[in-house]
């Protein structure tokens, strides 16, 4: 029973009639490396509240989260979704079975390659969002991290109501039975959302045209019939 821990150990062991003290006990535990790590809280620092005003510009503010769901054969998948405040453009869904710190850095490489780096990130204290590879990688690009605090996801509602977008018209209503299936309707949806979708806090427009509108850009989107 090598998760017992050690106090369970020695009782069933007196419970058995040895009559070892527990220091005798404790020493043969620790020379069998019978002993667990102990599971210690790790203590966040104070995240002051951060407002959501956040002005309508390309690129002043991107946020991102993870999402969770499963294929038909049940093995679990997560899914990143990165978004920019200021236009509320979707810039990536990404899916896989892991999305370690170093992965999602890759993306957001990927992402910066073709849009520009952000001036900040908005996300909350999960704990790829708080490894070293990530936080050094934002300190080299001059990008600034505004981590919400635990236990308010409202300060993070951008991202929160994208991802409940996504969950209700892509994640819920069909059963993936591949990776591939999950990426091909995201990629097909994440077009949807941002060239057609009408989005109400942006005047009724989709979030590529409310882009363009403020930038200057010309429109080469076609509708398909």
């Amino acid at each position: 029973n090598p998760r017992w821990g050690f106090w369970k150990c020695f009782g069933a062991l007196r419970h058995r009639g040895y009559g070892w003290n527990h220091k005798r006990v404790w020493r043969v535990y620790c020379a069998m490396g019978l002993n667990q790590k102990r599971r210690t809280k790790k203590r966040l620092p104070d995240r002051p509240r951060q407002p959501l005003e956040v002005p309508a510009q390309m690129n002043h503010t991107w946020s991102f989260d993870f999402m969770s769901d499963a294929l038909y054969c049940g093995r679990r998948f997560r899914v990143l979704n990165v978004i920019d405040e200021g236009t509320r453009e979707a810039l990536e869904i990404v899916a896989d079975t892991s999305l370690p710190a170093a992965r999602v850095v890759r993306e957001l490489e990927q992402i910066a390659s073709v849009r520009g780096l952000p001036r900040r990130i908005r996300l909350d204290n999960g704990p790829e969002k708080l490894a070293q590879v990530f936080t050094d990688w934002c300190e080299d690009n001059g990008i600034e991290l505004v981590y919400i605090q635990p236990g308010k996801p409202n300060q993070n509602a951008y991202i929160e109501r994208f991802n409940r977008s996504y969950r209700t018209e892509v994640l819920n209503p069909y059963l993936f039975t591949s990776l591939s299936q999950v990426r091909d309707l995201s990629a097909a949806w994440l077009i949807s959302y941002n060239e057609e979708r009408p989005h109400d806090s942006l005047g009724r427009i989709p979030p590529a045209e409310f882009r363009r509108q403020i930038t200057g850009e010309v429109s080469t989107f076609k509708l398909c019939a």
